[in-house]
């Protein structure tokens, strides 16, 4: 037995009439709409999903809360719950509802019906966010992907007189045809966009074993959006990555050089934030992007320390990286925003010395010196080093090795060979196998 939805309006979800409002920017007036199926109130989620809106360009003028069991199979929010909002609605003069959720097709459809208005559910909200983000030619194929993939289950809602595709005398006809001819000019472009983004993937592919030749490690920013990891990123590199208080600032992954002071340089990278709930159609359409952090030596992980969700921020972060295949990588915890909860900057070290969490303030400075020393320290412990022989001949590998190695020491042979002890990470060493096939090289590992 389903429990009837309880009104649970909040205190600033009262509407507001639209000439009530100033509406910059061409703000949409929205209402929003949070279920909750469960005893425990989840305002958090419901102040997510306020920032998701406005990141949008929505303006948001009420918010609607209930409690139910189970979604309602018809209008996902209920009868009475629907009327109420449909009230809501008329009074505010709002003409788009959100809704926090992930309802289907047949419950979307039935909502825009019995509300008279647009009805878009979390996903398509996102998608919206990302459509407006997008920059890079690889990042529209990639949301427009995900936005087919979306729209393909919802294509009957649009077309109104499709109605007579159900059939009966008077309702035969064009109708299916018209709807058959949508969907498979919808199929060929899916089919043409995985084509072309097949191809974009390829060729990171490439760049990415282009990389490994030279031996340079990537570092990777991860972590639930608007966790404030552009803002390290521009610290750290003085890059000017766009950056901004608002979810998925950041969409399009940016790569800049990183110079430490012990352990050479590494490649940082500044990904898209993760979210809860995170569409699977986006995850599968930006897997050539989230290579890019499947394939780094190390993952920095920033969490929002002001946030109260961080525990569950955290978890969905994981859950991401474990989908992508990025679960084994090396992660520092990076907890941001220490300034505004009032906690000083600092590190902690596990059992084995090793750092493992950093608190800083990406927006003061405070602490940037610490992480910069737990990635130092992360690569100094995977240097090696080691004494080797290089013949007389070689004195173009000698040279190679002065140019990617620290030489410690160096001394010359009586035959004229040169003994040099020499200190570089596991990639230098496999680099120079590769550059010494046979014995022209004595002395290796």
């Amino acid at each position: 037995m389903i429990v009837p939805a309880i009104s649970d309006l909040t205190e600033d979800s009262s509407p507001r009439s639209i000439a009530d409002l100033s509406i910059n920017d061409g703000a949409e007036p929205a209402v929003l709409v949070h279920i909750h199926f469960n005893r425990q109130r989840d305002e958090e989620s419901l102040a997510e999903l306020n920032l998701l809106a406005r990141s949008a360009g929505a303006l948001p003028v009420a918010q609607i809360t209930g409690s139910r069991r189970s979604p309602d199979p018809a209008l996902f929010v209920g009868k009475g719950k629907a009327e109420e909002i449909h009230r809501i609605l008329k009074d505010s003069g709002a003409e788009l509802v959100l809704i926090n959720h992930i309802i289907s097709p047949v419950q979307e459809r039935n909502l825009e019906r019995a509300l008279e208005c647009r009805v878009i559910d979390r996903t398509g909200l996102i998608l919206d966010i990302f459509a407006t983000r997008a920059k890079s030619h690889e990042g529209k194929l990639q949301v427009e992907l995900a936005q087919l993939r979306h729209l393909s289950t919802r294509l009957i809602r649009g077309w109104t007189h499709l109605e007579r595709q159900k059939g009966g005398i008077g309702l035969r006809g064009p109708g299916e045809t018209q709807l058959e001819t949508d969907r498979r000019l919808l199929g060929q472009r899916i089919k043409s966009l995985r084509a072309r983004l097949e191809k974009v993937r390829k060729r990171r592919s490439q760049r990415r074993k282009a990389r490994k030749k030279i031996p340079v490690a990537t570092v990777s920013l991860v972590g639930y959006t608007n966790a404030g990891k552009s803002s390290i990123f521009n610290y750290l590199t003085g890059a000017g990555v766009y950056q901004a208080d608002q979810l998925f600032a950041t969409l399009d992954p940016t790569m800049r050089r990183l110079d430490l002071p012990n352990a050479g340089h590494v490649i940082l990278t500044d990904t898209v934030g993760f979210i809860s709930h995170l569409p699977h159609s986006l995850v599968e359409a930006f897997h050539s992007t989230l290579e890019e952090v499947s394939d780094a030596a190390l993952l920095l992980h920033v969490v929002d320390r002001s946030s109260d969700r961080r525990s569950e921020n955290i978890e969905q972060v994981n859950e991401v990286l474990k989908e992508i295949g990025a679960s084994d990588i090396p992660v520092i915890t990076v907890f941001n925003k220490v300034d505004l909860v009032d906690r000083e900057a600092g590190l902690e070290r596990n059992e084995d010395g090793v750092i493992t969490k950093v608190w800083l303030s990406a927006h003061s400075g405070e602490g940037m010196k610490y992480l910069q020393q737990a990635v130092d320290e992360h690569f100094s412990r995977l240097r090696f080093r080691q004494t080797i022989t290089v013949p007389v001949a070689e004195g173009g590998l000698r040279a190679k090795i002065f140019q990617r190695f620290s030489v410690l020491n160096q001394s010359m042979h009586e035959n004229g060979d040169w003994e040099m002890e020499i200190e570089g990470s596991q990639a230098d060493l496999a680099w120079l196998h590769r550059e010494t096939p046979g014995e022209s090289l004595k002395g290796k590992a």
